[in-house]
C-alpha cells in the first residue's frame, strides 16, 4: 500500500492520479490531506525497478511525485497433483465453454466499480491456514501447468465460506475449472474469487458485508478433494491473498 500526504503548507488537492506497471492505480482518501493506493505486483512481474508516478492538482498548482518500486527475485515451490484427465486436457467439446468463461472473467475484472466498497479489515474466508500457497508451480498428471494464482484452505466439506470484505457479487455460478464460483468486486480494481464451493448462497448483484456467508466448501471443478481456493486480483494483477491480509487485515500495521 502506498500512502500519499500533502505538505502542511498546501491546500487539499484533487484525487491523485497514479500509474505503476503500465496501469492506472486508483487512490482513496483516508483524511482531508491523505490518500492511499494499493499497487498490485503481478505474479509474473520480472525482478527489477519499476517507476510509480503520482500527479494531482491543488490550489497552488500541479503536484507531482515519483517513486521507484523494487521487485526482488523469488523462487516458488512445485506441487504434483493427479486429477481427472478431462481437467488436464479438456475434451474438444469443452473448449468453447472454457474460452467463454475466461473472457467473461476478464471482463468482470476490468469492470470493477470506481468506488471503494470495503471499509472494515479483510478477513480469512474460512478457519485455518493456507495449505497451498500463491505462486506454487503445478504439475497435473505429469504435465506442467500455470502457477497457482491463489491460496488453498483445506476445510471440511460444508464449512461456511465468508466474504473477505464488503463488495458486490458479480459472478455466482458453476465454472468448468473452478466449479461453483463466487466473484466479489470490492471496488477500485480489487476483487476476490472463491472457488470449488459445494453450494452458493448469494446471487449476482447482491451487496455483501465482510463475513457474509456466500456458500459452503466443496469439491467442484478441478480438485483432488474439498477445499476453498481464494484468489485476488488488483487492477488485473494476480496478487497473494495472504499479502492482502497483511496490508488490509485486522492485524495489519497502521
Amino acid at each position: 500500500m502506498l500512502s500519499i500526504s500533502l505538505p502542511h503548507n498546501v491546500e487539499p488537492a484533487d484525487r491523485p492520479h497514479l500509474s505503476a506497471f503500465g496501469r492506472d492505480v486508483p487512490a482513496f482518501p483516508t483524511s482531508s490531506r491523505e490518500w492511499e493506493a494499493l499497487v498490485g505486483i503481478d505474479l509474473d512481474a520480472k525482478p527489477g525497478v519499476y517507476p510509480v508516478a503520482i500527479d494531482s492538482r491543488s490550489a497552488a498548482g500541479p503536484l507531482t511525485a515519483a517513486y521507484d518500486l523494487q521487485v526482488r527475485p523469488h523462487k516458488f515451490p512445485t506441487r504434483t497433483l493427479h486429477v481427472d484427465e478431462a481437467f488436464v486436457n479438456p475434451p474438444p467439446d469443452a473448449q468453447a465453454r472454457i474460452e467463454r468463461e475466461a473472457i467473461e472473467l476478464h471482463r468482470l475484472y476490468d469492470a470493477s466499480a470506481t468506488e471503494r466498497f470495503w471499509r472494515d479489515p479483510f478477513v480469512v474466508p474460512v478457519p485455518g491456514q493456507a495449505v497451498s500457497r500463491f505462486g506454487t508451480r503445478s504439475i497435473f498428471n505429469g504435465q506442467p501447468r500455470n502457477p497457482h494464482t491463489g491460496a488453498d484452505f483445506l476445510s471440511p466439506a460444508g464449512t461456511p465460506i465468508h466474504a473477505p470484505a464488503a463488495g458486490r457479487v458479480v459472478l455466482a455460478r458453476d465454472q468448468y475449472f473452478s466449479g461453483n464460483t463466487v466473484l466479489i468486486d470490492h471496488g477500485l480494481g480489487l476483487s476476490s474469487l472463491l472457488a470449488h464451493l459445494s453450494s452458493i448462497s448469494v446471487h449476482e448483484g447482491d451487496m455483501v458485508a465482510a463475513g457474509t456467508v456466500v456458500g459452503l466448501v466443496g469439491a467442484t471443478g478441478r480438485v483432488t478433494g474439498p477445499h476453498l481456493h481464494w484468489a485476488v486480483r488488483l487492477n488485473n494483477a494476480r496478487v497473494d491473498p495472504l499479502s492482502l491480509l497483511a496490508v488490509l487485515g485486522p492485524n495489519a500495521a497502521k
